[in-house]
């Protein structure tokens, strides 16, 4: 499936800079990358007609006629360079399968296969399964990422002392471990 997560920042077709780029974001963090800038050669030719044109002929004539040669086969390149940029952006996006978003590696969670809000929300629901997640105890407590004991709460694995702020939080209304980035609390709601 193509990318969908992407904004043109192309220069004009008919200027001297023209050329086709495109800035692709994370649909859940907004970090962007860009891709190379690809140069429009018929552009930028038009884009030295026009101000040499300029000089020697009506302005509107010059330009119509110009605008005219850059556009003749602008679309077809235009789709070629996002095409491009597509399958270079393809590495550093994955597609959620819980909602649906274009996800950055920031926010990937590889484990479960999803992105790191929707590994959450499992986790929290009891929907460790296969995947790997930060799953509830029976208890109702989170459970260590690193050796999957139940959590009593607090900073550190009370059985292997691993530092759960380092990637996690926990809710100060409910206690539930959550991912850092998290802006909402999976289980009762409460805003960080």
């Amino acid at each position: 499936m193509s990318l969908t997560n992407y904004r043109d920042v192309s220069t004009s077709m008919s200027d001297v800079s023209a050329g086709f780029q495109f800035e692709f974001y994370c649909e859940k963090c907004g970090e962007t990358s860009r891709s190379a800038f690809k140069p429009y050669r018929k552009g930028q030719i038009t884009g030295w007609l026009s101000r040499f044109a300029f000089m020697f002929y009506d302005l509107n004539k010059a330009s119509r006629a110009t605008g005219a040669f850059a556009e003749a086969g602008g679309s077809g390149a235009k789709n070629e360079a996002l095409a491009e940029a597509r399958t270079a952006a393809a590495a550093l996006y994955e597609r959620c399968t819980g909602c649906r978003k274009w996800v950055g590696r920031e926010c990937w969670d590889g484990h479960a296969g999803s992105c790191r809000e929707c590994a959450a929300k499992a986790g929290a629901s009891g929907g460790q399964g296969e995947t790997g997640g930060y799953g509830a105890s029976a208890g109702g407590g989170a459970t260590c990422p690193n050796c999957q004991t139940p959590s009593q709460g607090g900073r550190f694995c009370h059985e292997c002392g691993f530092d759960m702020a380092s990637t996690h939080k926990s809710c100060p209304a409910c206690g539930i471990t959550l991912p850092r980035q998290a802006r909402f609390c999976t289980d009762c709601g409460h805003g960080f």
